[in-house]
């Protein structure tokens, strides 16, 4: 108990600040700032309070007007805040002037992004990924950003470069950036020759926004053991397993979730992993039905597959989670004929939208996973008889 209490007391304490401007909606605002709440908690902070301000444009030197900036000061003072995350990305000058008025450390949603894939990077190659999105980050900002690198306490934001190197200027971060591409560059030339040497098989991959149930959805479809956690990039590396059903082979890969705003430099250098995609031959998009906005999500990913060129594949919409969306729609007075005939509407209308290549499943539950074995076993026998004509090895 009393490590219970001494883990949560070294818990950094959060003031969220999102920005209402023409781009941005009130209601997308306060949804973005519960997304990043949940970031936060993911890198270990708690949010103590979310503040948004309504304003044409960000502040070019300080992101928030002045005014609400010393509300913010007060809110810190008053509640022994140590930590203030901005959903936008800032500039070095802009964590510089606000840090010399808050008196408290501040980052924006992409650091604390960062900070949580340095965190859970594990592999070489996710490490070498994370480390050059970090300087890719850091270099830009070198200018206004000393106070911030002096930051030697620890905590959400300082892991990585940050934290040791006080001293860095531009050509030794530019320096460290091409050593780094250099080493990746290898990693990616050995990680392409495994790809290759998979041979024939059809490859699919699973895709998705963060924390949608993939991995878990890949347990139980390969009966594999891959890291699940109820938490926002929960697995870094991708994972491929081969996968049989019915004497048909296939290879089935987990790759990292999307989410919006997410870093470009991320996916710059996290190219490499994101090939998965690119070079699968199905994908299984799996959406977090219970979300109240799955739709957006859904969007992000879809918008991410268009740019990595991937969104004419075959892609099966993988519904996960129908247990959750029930508890969170269904009242308990209503009939099990009411019931059904909501989740029929609801299939119906996206049966129509993904012209039959969707499915509603629950990945904890199990429920449906038979239907969806056979549904993947279909494209993937499709695609083999299209591919080898002249071979029937993969078809009985």
């Amino acid at each position: 108990m009393l490590d219970k209490q001494r883990r949560i007391q070294q818990k950094e304490r959060a003031v969220l600040v999102g920005l209402i401007t023409k781009d941005q909606t009130e209601a997308q605002v306060l949804e973005y700032l519960d997304e990043l709440a949940f970031l936060a908690e993911t890198a270990g902070a708690i949010t103590e309070k979310k503040i948004i301000q309504k304003l044409p444009h960000p502040d070019s030197k300080t992101f928030v007007g002045k005014g609400k900036l010393e509300e913010i000061k007060n809110y810190i003072f008053q509640n022994g805040i140590n930590l203030a995350i901005f959903d936008d990305e800032l500039s070095g000058s802009q964590i510089t002037n606000i840090e010399k008025i808050l008196g408290v450390k501040t980052i924006d949603r992409s650091d604390l992004i960062l900070d949580i894939f340095a965190s859970r990077a594990k592999t070489a190659q996710a490490k070498v990924q994370v480390e050059l999105a970090q300087y890719q980050y850091l270099l830009p900002r070198l200018k206004g950003m000393w106070s911030h690198l002096e930051r030697l306490g620890g905590g959400i934001g300082t892991r990585g470069p940050g934290e040791t190197e006080i001293e860095t200027d531009r050509r030794i971060v530019k320096d460290k950036i091409t050593l780094l591409r250099k080493r990746l560059q290898a990693i990616d030339k050995q990680a392409f020759t495994q790809r290759k040497e998979r041979g024939e098989f059809i490859r699919v991959a699973l895709v998705g926004y963060t924390n949608v149930g993939k991995s878990t959805l890949m347990n139980v479809i390969s009966k594999s053991t891959v890291f699940a956690e109820n938490k926002l990039f929960a697995t870094l590396d991708t994972t491929t397993r081969k996968v049989v059903y019915d004497n048909t082979p296939f290879l089935l890969s987990d790759t990292v979730g999307f989410i919006r705003k997410l870093p470009h430099h991320l996916i710059e250098s996290f190219k490499s992993t994101l090939d998965e995609v690119r070079e699968a031959d199905i994908l299984l998009h799996v959406v977090d039905i219970s979300h109240l906005q799955y739709e957006e999500q859904m969007a992000v990913v879809n918008k991410t597959l268009q740019e990595l060129q991937s969104f004419e594949k075959p892609i099966i919409t993988i519904f996960n989670k129908i247990d959750q969306y029930e508890k969170r729609n269904f009242d308990e007075w209503l009939s099990i004929e009411v019931k059904k005939d909501i989740l029929t509407e609801l299939e119906n209308q996206w049966q129509q939208k993904t012209e039959g290549n969707c499915i509603f499943i629950s990945a904890i539950e199990k429920r449906n996973i038979d239907m969806l074995r056979k549904f993947i076993l279909q494209k993937v026998r499709t695609l083999y008889q299209q591919r080898y004509p002249h071979q029937t090895k993969y078809f009985y």
